[in-house]
Parts: structure tokens; sequence; C-alpha cells
């Protein structure tokens, strides 16, 4: 895969999968799944958003 595309998709798939993960523990919890599913997401989004731009920051580069 090329360089270019790897963090993208790694980071799309990451977010898809806290969605899953939130909807699972919506679910368990009895909670609406959706409204379960968008709080983790966001929460894992702005993570990933506050330490990429950390290592910009930083000057840490990857890849």
């Amino acid at each position: 895969m090329p360089a270019v595309l790897r963090i993208p998709l790694i980071a799309a798939l990451s977010l898809v999968s806290l969605a899953a993960l939130g909807a699972f523990g919506g679910y368990l919890g009895g909670a609406p799944l959706g409204r379960a599913a968008l709080r983790v997401t966001l929460g894992g989004a702005m993570a990933m958003a506050v330490t990429a731009l950390i290592g910009r920051i930083l000057g840490v580069s990857l890849g």
C-alpha cells in the first residue's frame, strides 16, 4: 500500500472499530446504540487529532 494512504486508512479503520465497540458497549449497558457509538468515535477522533498535533509540533514524523 502506498505510504500516502497508510495513515488515513489506519485512522479510518480505527474510527470504524471505535464506533462498533461504542455501539456494543451501549448495547451491553442498555444505552442508545447510536449515541454510544458517536460518543466513543468522537472521543477517539479527538484523541487522534491531539496526538497528531503534538507530533507535528514536536517534529515527529512517521512513515
